[in-house]
């Protein structure tokens, strides 16, 4: 039926904002999790939301984790792009809750994240899971928090009495935003400048007091927070995005400022660089669409299927595997965003389509799940 009615335009790449990357959507925009508010510890704010991306096979799993300075942030931050764009490449989201400062400090933000990944490998079977594919994003204290648990040594606890802490806490792979790779003040400093040093947040992570906050009990707290001080060669690749300005930071500087500065993830780079691990840095700066790259990282690494690049053939794109489940949508957005989704355009031939008996307008219901971009458009 293909050929009867859609015509392939033959530029590639003619979306500059994707559907699901235009940027910020209203609430209501992102569908419902299948699970919602479940506890996954003991204190109020450990809960959890999970939407299931459809699958006959355990899914690979994208945990979300807020940002907020550790004292504020919610999983209601999950962008709707975000998820939308990995349920469609058949892998599942979860986004957590967790204590926040100055009720909690360090390690006490660290571990409730931990605990929620244990937790979901622990339900793994239950919720259609595939525990040796999960991966974390999240942006500012969300994203250094996931660099953080991607190079610290396994958590699990095998003699532990609670089932959840015998689980692993170690990720596929990593893809934030605004990542912070150490939260030394020290390193801050040297790396990125004073100011940025002096965010307001950082006292209330460690719960330290204004005396304190030189003094040998910060400084060994300051070392265990660092993410980048884990970073062994067996730790996973990194996508990380930046979009505060390059450069050293101006002399009237606000504290705080310069606390999502690319150095972060310049020096992180440096590093996983030495040790042959994948870590791509983008700045906003540079054009592009990364939040498209970002998804496309972590279909790459959790289901092993490279995405088409930018100079891929029309032929290529086309056979890219997608997700399609429409529910009473207009047929020519349903394929609209079957080209959308493979940064193809697909344009429909209104007399063919007439003749075929079908209109512009006309709802579809198509569940047909997961398959190449053109047997879900036919």
């Amino acid at each position: 039926m293909l050929h009867r009615f859609l015509a392939l335009a033959i530029a590639v790449g003619l979306f500059a904002q994707p559907t699901w990357a235009q940027g910020k959507k209203k609430a209501a925009d992102k569908p419902k999790p299948d699970l919602a508010d479940v506890k996954y510890g003991p204190h109020e704010r450990n809960v959890l939301d999970l939407w299931k991306a459809k699958s006959d096979t355990p899914t690979p799993l994208v945990v979300f984790i807020h940002g907020g300075g550790f004292r504020a942030g919610s999983k209601e931050q999950l962008n709707p792009a975000m998820l939308t764009g990995l349920l469609n490449q058949g892998i599942s989201v979860m986004a957590i809750n967790y204590r926040l400062s100055p009720e909690a400090r360090f390690p006490d933000h660290y571990m409730d994240c931990a605990r929620a990944i244990q937790f979901a490998r622990l339900r793994a079977a239950e919720w259609n899971l595939d525990p040796k594919r999960v991966a974390s994003t999240g942006g500012s204290a969300g994203a250094g928090t996931s660099l953080w648990l991607a190079f610290h040594d396994d958590l699990a606890d095998p003699k532990s009495d609670d089932p959840v802490l015998r689980q692993s806490t170690r990720l596929t792979c990593v893809a934030v935003n605004g990542a912070q790779s150490t939260y030394d003040p020290r390193t801050i400093r040297e790396w990125v400048g004073d100011a940025a040093a002096r965010h307001p947040a950082l006292q209330g992570f460690y719960g330290l007091k204004d005396d304190e906050l030189d003094s040998p009990k910060a400084h060994k707290l300051y070392e265990a927070a660092a993410p980048i001080n884990y970073l062994t060669a067996d730790d996973p690749p990194v996508w990380a995005l930046y979009s505060e300005p390059r450069g050293p930071l101006p002399e009237n500087a606000r504290p705080g400022q310069g606390i999502h500065h690319i150095n972060f993830g310049l020096k992180l780079k440096e590093k996983m660089d030495a040790l042959k691990i994948e870590c791509i840095i983008r700045h906003t700066d540079e054009g592009g669409n990364p939040q498209r790259e970002q998804v496309d990282f972590l279909v790459k690494w959790l289901t092993g299927i490279a995405v088409p690049s930018k100079s891929a053939t029309i032929q290529e794109r086309l056979n890219k595997r997608i997700s399609v489940n429409f529910r009473r949508a207009p047929l020519q957005e349903a394929i609209a965003l079957i080209g959308r989704e493979i940064e193809v355009e697909i344009q429909i031939e209104g007399d063919a389509l007439k003749s075929s008996g079908y209109t512009k307008n006309m709802p579809q219901e198509l569940p047909i799940g997961s398959g190449p971009s053109v047997e879900c458009a036919e």
